[in-house]
């Protein structure tokens, strides 16, 4: 491990600033100062700290500390990231305040890969949920990376839809890992960091604060090639976030909701002022990057005129036996054969009261 490294995790104890942060370690690569005895004998990190601050790092300046600290995060296969390090996300160098150091749990490969970050409300609507659940599904399935903030809500839907298809997702923490906020979320976050990847800027011991979710909000903006909020009020969180895309350039999207629902408030005003794309599923947002759904097209290239005409008709979403007899013109028994094939194949799922939807 090199000594920026071991330096940065050193100060990561003393909860500073990242500008702070920013400010020490350009000192040391300039001074090529090589250990924390130095760090702590040096008067222009002592002019940008406060008095307080200087003395805590000062007190606990002991290289066998340093040492604890970084065993401790050996034994929890916490990896550690500096903007040094191959393995750090490029989406992150060239930011404003490009986070200094980022501890990790999981799989770093999902850092080189796309990735579209899904926020919005803690307490969805029932319609928030349904279209929170098919874009996660869709754009996971074709194997772009989800990344949220393991929130209540939107966050956690997200994640969980990711997993559950198969696909990969990157939670992106206000805190550090031991201390999972919400708690509730715990086992969520333990399983997206064995098969997905847990993020944070915050060494493992840190508590969240009020202050610290919307900062990590710039690191789920810059990590994604684009931000999605399904559904959010005017004074929702979601609105850090989006903020952020749009400072970083990224793209945002936005699904439109019911003009009455104040959790559609900051969707439909987005899509309003062209503050961001219009979306009404993850194909447009595929299509957009111009990713390749090549699995789906080679599944459809085998069907015949029937097969093709009943996945058409359930392209808009769940439908019932009644309407695709209706709308098919395809007799019922050879519609229930059409269906039961189709389920096979694995192309169509049948859900509860005889409805249909595509898988």
């Amino acid at each position: 491990m090199d000594n920026y490294k071991k330096i940065l995790i050193f100060l990561s104890k003393f909860e500073l600033s990242n500008k702070k942060l920013e400010t020490i370690m350009q000192i040391v690569e300039d001074k090529n100062i090589k250990n924390i005895e130095e760090l702590s004998n040096d008067g222009d990190i002592m002019d940008s700290l406060s008095s307080t601050e200087y003395h805590e790092i000062l007190k606990n300046c002991d290289e066998r500390l340093l040492a604890s600290m970084i065993t401790n995060l050996e034994k929890s296969n916490v990896k550690v990231l500096t903007k040094n390090d191959e393995e750090y996300p490029e989406s992150l160098i060239d930011l404003p305040d490009v986070p200094m150091i980022l501890f990790a749990k999981g799989n770093l490969d999902l850092l080189k890969e796309k990735a579209i970050s899904i926020v919005g409300t803690r307490m969805p609507t029932n319609y928030g949920r349904f279209v929170t659940e098919k874009f996660a599904e869709t754009l996971a399935k074709a194997g772009v990376v989800i990344v949220s903030g393991l929130a209540y809500g939107v966050d956690a839907i997200s994640h969980k839809k990711a997993l559950e298809v198969g696909g990969k997702t990157i939670a992106v923490l206000g805190g550090g890992f031991n201390h999972i906020y919400p708690e509730a979320h715990t086992n969520l976050a333990n399983e997206i960091a064995e098969k997905g990847l847990i993020l944070s800027e915050y060494a493992p011991f840190i508590k969240p604060t009020k202050f610290s979710f919307p900062r990590r909000n710039r690191i789920i903006a810059g990590l994604s090639l684009g931000t999605l909020i399904t559904e959010a009020s005017k004074k929702s969180g979601t609105i850090h976030t989006k903020e952020y895309a749009l400072t970083y350039g990224k793209d945002v999207f936005a699904v439109p909701g019911n003009i009455n629902s104040p959790k559609s408030e900051l969707t439909n005003m987005l899509i309003k002022s062209a503050q961001a794309e219009c979306v009404l599923s993850g194909n447009d947002i595929l299509e957009y990057y111009g990713i390749s759904t090549q699995n789906e097209k080679k599944k459809m290239i085998s069907l015949n005129f029937e097969e093709q005409t009943i996945i058409n008709l359930l392209q808009n979403g769940e439908q019932d036996f009644d309407y695709l007899a209706k709308n098919s013109n395809i007799s019922v028994n050879n519609l229930n054969s059409y269906l039961t094939t189709l389920e096979i194949r694995g192309l169509i799922k049948r859900m509860p009261a005889k409805t249909y939807m595509l898988n």
